[in-house]
């Protein structure tokens, strides 16, 4: 069997979970790690016998490189340690969601990685569970008909943070078909951050594919779930059925015409973590030379719709795709459901 050297730059939730996969997984020989923070590294010292800790990746990479290198950091900086690993001998890549900070930053480390011709993989915990697995092979096979809309509620999170694990999740559901238009309102009142990121205090988020799938999202710190006792719901409508799940719990809902009355399954877990899965993929790519990116197109488009919410709330306007030729609107002081004054302009709706 083969085994590929590793190493893994921050050493926070993200990083932690591919130390524990990289450590577990007989494909590889973790080396090192690298982490601004002393006490960080101290703790990764601890927790991992033998590992070398590095202050920065620069570095790590400089004394210790690795076939494969984990990019677990803050995502604003996620680019520029990516672009710093291709200029070693690396082989293949793990890149945290979101791949950047902003759509075009995650697009240059894209391509950059193909460029490079190395296989990379994206952590999507949703690719790597046995339930939410299965429930994409059930809509791909027509099982529910034609998927005509997704409804997402997430209570305590938000756009960024977990709506990029959501909406990578519905862009496979689509097969990554693209995006047509997001619209969406973000409320602030709180100054709620969540993982370095300024994020809502709660938001309405609206997609629709350009075959007309609806994606709607209700993210935030105090979001009412409609199944009770869920912290999150999912559901999956199509022409001729329905799925509801509920994220990281292992089971779901069916409708449809096998199962009318609707049926529960409750699929076994898959025998390693989503991390370990993911790396033995990538491991599985660079042993045949074949290299899958649907899951790293998948986040990518999902980043894009993450920040055309950001950008739609803030602009107040709806936002078309492709993302990279949206301009947004002058600003105006138009308020819908105020009196029209009958004058400063504007067009009459019903002669639309």
């Amino acid at each position: 069997m083969s085994r590929f050297t590793a190493s893994v730059v921050g050493g926070g939730m993200g990083g932690r979970l591919s130390l524990d996969a990289l450590t577990a997984s007989s494909f590889y020989d973790l080396r090192a790690a690298a982490d601004l923070r002393d006490d960080v590294r101290r703790a990764l010292a601890e927790r991992y016998p033998g590992l070398r800790c590095y202050p920065s990746a620069e570095t790590m990479f400089a004394e210790c490189p690795t076939d494969v290198v984990c990019v677990s950091t803050f995502a604003p900086s996620h680019e520029e340690v990516t672009l710093a690993a291709l200029g070693t001998a690396v082989r293949g890549l793990l890149v945290e969601k979101p791949l950047g900070h902003t759509a075009a930053s995650g697009r240059r480390l894209v391509d950059a990685v193909h460029a490079a011709g190395l296989p990379m993989v994206v952590p999507h915990g949703l690719h790597a569970m046995s339930h939410s697995l299965e429930i994409i092979e059930r809509v791909h096979r027509g099982e529910i008909g034609r998927l005509q809309s997704v409804l997402i509620e997430c209570a305590e999170w938000d756009i960024i943070n977990a709506g990029i694990h959501w909406l990578t999740f519905v862009m496979a559901l689509t097969g990554n078909e693209p995006i047509a238009s997001v619209i969406a309102q973000c409320d602030t009142s709180t100054r709620t951050y969540r993982d370095g990121m300024q994020v809502e205090t709660v938001a309405a988020t609206y997609a629709q594919t350009a075959g007309g799938t609806r994606i709607i999202m209700e993210t935030g710190d105090d979001v009412r779930i409609s199944r009770p006792g869920k912290g999150m719901l999912f559901r999956l409508n199509g022409e001729r059925g329905q799925i509801e799940f509920w994220a990281w719990e292992r089971a779901y809902w069916l409708l449809n015409s096998a199962h009318p009355e609707g049926a529960a399954f409750h699929p076994e877990p898959l025998p390693v973590s989503g991390h370990q899965r993911h790396l033995e993929s990538l491991a599985g790519m660079i042993i045949s030379g074949q290299h899958d990116d649907r899951l790293v197109q998948s986040s990518l488009l999902a980043l894009e719709v993450v920040e055309a919410a950001y950008l739609s709330s803030r602009h107040r306007c709806r936002v078309t795709f492709p993302l990279a030729d949206f301009v947004p609107p002058e600003p105006t002081d138009w308020d819908p459901g105020s009196p029209y004054s009958g004058v400063g302009g504007g067009r009459d709706g019903r002669a639309l």
